[in-house]
């Protein structure tokens, strides 16, 4: 797959291409759908398949402050699309001076001079130019100016997450934020993920018989809720069952709220310094203080077990 930062990235003699166009944070099972159909419509008419998506998330640059905890950086998001079959990928930055972009400024510089796009496909909410006047109806009737064709395709999956809620985004960050990972889960189609340098903590895991990987994760990075939970620690290629604490460590008093990974049963790793991935499958517990040393790890063995058992129910 092509990866594109800027108009300016675009090959000069790109041709006519299929192109879908959205923040698509996550690249859940909605988003799939949309860039599944303009895969399929690509390869029917054989031309490449573009997504086009912006960095950073316009609503920090509109609204300062505002900037969604996200569900995947750009580079996770760029592998997804890839195994999606996405031909191309555009990350345009979003400035303040962009944002001012009329709906049909936007339209003439990135779909028809730049990607020259022959089908545009969308979900029915998709708004986009200055102050997102613009929508799918509009993007509709300019296309027939310009010789494109817009597909609108029906994202609304929906399933047991969140009562029943149509799947979004802002629906997965919600659960992620309570600490419903099964719900996550069926929304993004596999476990929610974190990324991070581990880097040195207190060492009190190690201390006491469960050394952790302390993880600083990307900036904006969506973290459940505190609590134990049961996944995966990935680093260098190797994908391990973890138990994984998320919060401030109140036994000791902490005040940093930390995202701490076990490798189960591992020994002797040394991952300082090293990018690593967790990812989060399951709930196991909320975040507690104990009275005693030893009443914690009876805990922490208790959690490691069953952290154990839902990892393996999962990969059978």
């Amino acid at each position: 797959m092509q990866r594109w930062r800027g108009l300016e990235d675009i090959p000069q003699d790109w041709g006519r291409s299929v192109v879908t166009i959205g923040s698509y944070d996550g690249v859940h099972r909605g988003h799939q759908l949309i860039m599944g159909r303009a895969v399929q419509r690509a390869r029917e008419l054989g031309i490449p398949s573009v997504v086009v998506t912006f960095d950073p998330h316009p609503s920090e640059v509109v609204r300062p402050g505002t900037h969604p905890p996200l569900l995947a950086p750009h580079h996770r998001r760029a592998e997804l699309m890839e195994e999606l079959g996405v031909d191309a990928l555009l990350i345009l930055p979003f400035t303040a001076e962009f944002s001012k972009l009329s709906p049909a400024d936007f339209v003439v510089k990135v779909l028809v001079d730049k990607l020259h796009a022959r089908l545009v496909v969308e979900g029915p909410n998709f708004r986009f130019g200055h102050k997102a006047a613009g929508n799918v109806a509009f993007l509709a009737e300019t296309g027939e100016t310009y010789d494109f064709e817009v597909e609108v395709i029906d994202l609304f999956v929906s399933g047991d997450a969140g009562g029943g809620e149509p799947f979004s985004s802002t629906l997965t960050r919600r659960l992620i934020a309570e600490g419903d990972l099964t719900g996550a889960r069926e929304i993004l189609g596999r476990p929610h993920s974190v990324e991070g340098v581990v880097v040195h903590g207190a060492k009190r895991g190690r201390e006491l018989g469960y050394p952790t990987a302390n993880v600083e994760t990307l900036p904006h990075s969506a973290i459940p809720a505190d609590g134990v939970y049961a996944g995966w620690l990935t680093a260098d290629g190797e994908r391990m069952p973890a138990a994984i604490s998320v919060g401030t460590n109140p036994q000791f008093d902490g005040v940093m709220r930390t995202v701490e990974a076990y490798a189960i049963d591992r020994v002797g790793l040394d991952l300082y310094g090293m990018h690593v991935a967790v990812d989060f499958l399951a709930y196991v517990r909320g975040q507690e203080k104990f009275d005693s040393i030893e009443s914690l790890l009876v805990a922490i063995a208790a959690d490691v077990k069953r952290s154990t058992e839902l990892v393996e129910a999962y990969e059978a």
